[in-house]
This record gives structure tokens, C-alpha cells and sequence, in this order.
């Protein structure tokens, strides 16, 4: 089964691509890890749990507010749910602070979503499906693009594009509010440049839909010539022979992953 690890940066479209994955042509199953990182810290969950414990005593508004539909404890008695727009304005920015923060943050909620999503790649593993999408906004970040076969980044050339399309969708987003959000999960070209060093491919969003579909289906093509069906099938019906594949893979993406963090320091050496 082939893994794709979908990602790219705060909008660049990398939502949109994941739905369009979804329906026909491609059918995909998608694993969001937005999805589950949002279900892992549903009250009352050991996620939940460290981040209150951690972020309340200096973030008074972590939680929602307490009215009429809210109660003290929360809807179900284990606790109000976060306040995601307050702990956004704790984790986003490109001070030490914030960075600090966004690192104890990443620490409670990766892990978590490592485990769920492990097990939800093993259920579709099971059905025979020949490929799953992992949606993940940090792949490279959080170090999942070394379990992939093939990084997928949805990106765009001008990252004033990003900024408009962000506040177009959050309107309450401020300009200072957006480039800290866009900042903070990397520059898209980088991530771009990053995939094309390992073998991915890039997506590139932009136009308009119209042109975002010409696009995908552009590159699902190379990805299907990278990986044709009948391979996907003679894996499923041989487990030695997928688990042999699955583990040349991963040593090839963490040589790869070594060979890229070798680069980057010769880079930042020379300046």
C-alpha cells in the first residue's frame, strides 16, 4: 500500500487537495491529522490534560468561556474545551517564546497522533486499499514524511497569496495575526525544496480550482507511474515481501532525512 504524506503550508490549498483526493477519479482514504490532533485533546483526554496543566496557569482564556451553553465543568463533565484561537496567539510567532511554547505543545499532541494515526493506515491496510493519503500540515516537522513513499507539497510561488487567502478565511485574523501563522509553519518553499531533494512532488495551487484539478491530475499520474497498481497488489497478498519493501523505505527516507539536515548545516555555515 502506498503511503502519500500530503502536506504544505497555512493556505496554500492543502485542504482542498486532500478533498479533491477523496472523491473520483482518486477515491483515496485520507487520514487528516488535523482530525485526530483535535480528538486527542478533546476534554477528558491525557492530551487535554498536560495542556491544561501546562498552559493554564499563564493562558487565563485556554478554555472556552463558561455561559449558558457551557457549563463549568464542560458539556460532559471532563472539562471545557480549548480555547483555540487563545492557545493559537501562545504557539504562533517567530519569537523564542512562542517557539518554546509551540515545542511543549508538539511534545503532548505528535505522539498521540503518531498512535492513532498508525492504527487507522493498519485498518485501511486490512480493506486492501492500494494507497492512503496522510494529511499532515507538519509532516516534515514532526519527522512522519520518513514512514511515507511519497511527499506530496501543495504550494504556491508568493506568499502574499497565502497571507489574502488566510484572511479571506479567518476573518478575524489580523495582518500581524497572518504572517505569524505563515511564519510559523515554515516557508512553503522550503517544504518544496525539501520534497523535490527526497523524490516527491509538488502540487502547485496558484489559480483557481479549475486549474488546481489540471494540476493534481498532472501529478497523480507521475505518482501512479512511480508506483503502478499491480505492485501495490503483489505487496498486499505477500506481507514478508511488503514488510522487506516497507523497511528499505524507511531506511532510504531517514538516509535522505540525514542527507537534507547534512545540506542544510553546510548552508547555514557559509553565511
Amino acid at each position: 500500500m502506498l503511503l502519500i504524506g500530503l502536506t504544505g503550508s497555512i493556505a496554500t490549498g492543502k485542504s482542498t487537495v486532500s478533498s479533491l483526493l477523496s472523491q473520483p477519479p482518486y477515491n483515496l482514504p485520507i487520514i487528516d491529522a488535523d482530525l485526530i490532533a483535535r480528538q486527542v485533546v478533546e476534554p477528558g483526554t491525557p492530551g487535554y490534560n498536560a495542556i491544561v496543566k501546562h498552559f493554564l496557569p499563564s493562558t487565563p482564556d485556554l478554555l472556552v468561556p463558561v455561559s449558558e451553553d457551557m457549563p463549568e465543568n464542560g458539556p460532559n463533565g471532563k472539562g471545557r474545551p480549548l480555547n483555540r484561537p487563545a492557545l493559537g496567539k501562545r504557539v504562533f510567532g517567530t519569537s523564542l517564546e512562542r517557539a518554546k511554547d509551540r515545542g511543549v505543545l508538539n511534545g503532548i499532541v505528535h505522539p498521540a497522533v503518531r498512535k492513532a494515526m498508525f492504527w487507522a493506515v493498519m485498518r485501511e491496510y486490512v480493506k486492501g486499499k492500494r494507497a492512503v493519503v496522510l494529511d499532515v500540515p507538519l509532516l516534515f516537522e514532526s519527522k512522519l514524511d520518513r514512514y511515507v513513499g511519497r511527499v506530496m507539497v501543495v504550494g504556491v510561488r508568493d506568499e502574499e497569496v497565502q497571507m489574502e487567502r488566510l484572511m479571506r478565511r479567518d476573518g478575524h485574523l489580523s495582518r500581524e495575526d497572518a504572517e505569524n501563522r505563515v511564519r510559523s509553519q515554515g516557508g512553503v518553499m522550503k517544504k518544496v525544496e525539501r520534497a523535490a531533494f527526497g523524490g516527491g512532488v509538488v502540487v502547485w495551487n496558484d489559480g483557481d480550482k479549475d486549474d488546481l484539478k489540471r494540476e493534481l491530475r498532472r501529478v497523480m499520474e507521475e505518482v501512479e507511474r512511480g508506483s503502478p497498481r499491480w505492485w501495490g497488489w503483489v505487496l498486499w497478498v505477500c506481507p514478508p515481501l511488503a514488510l522487506v519493501v516497507g523497511g528499505w523505505g524507511l531506511w532510504r527516507n531517514w538516509r535522505g532525512e540525514r542527507e537534507w539536515e547534512e545540506r542544510e548545516r553546510r548552508e547555514r555555515a557559509k553565511l
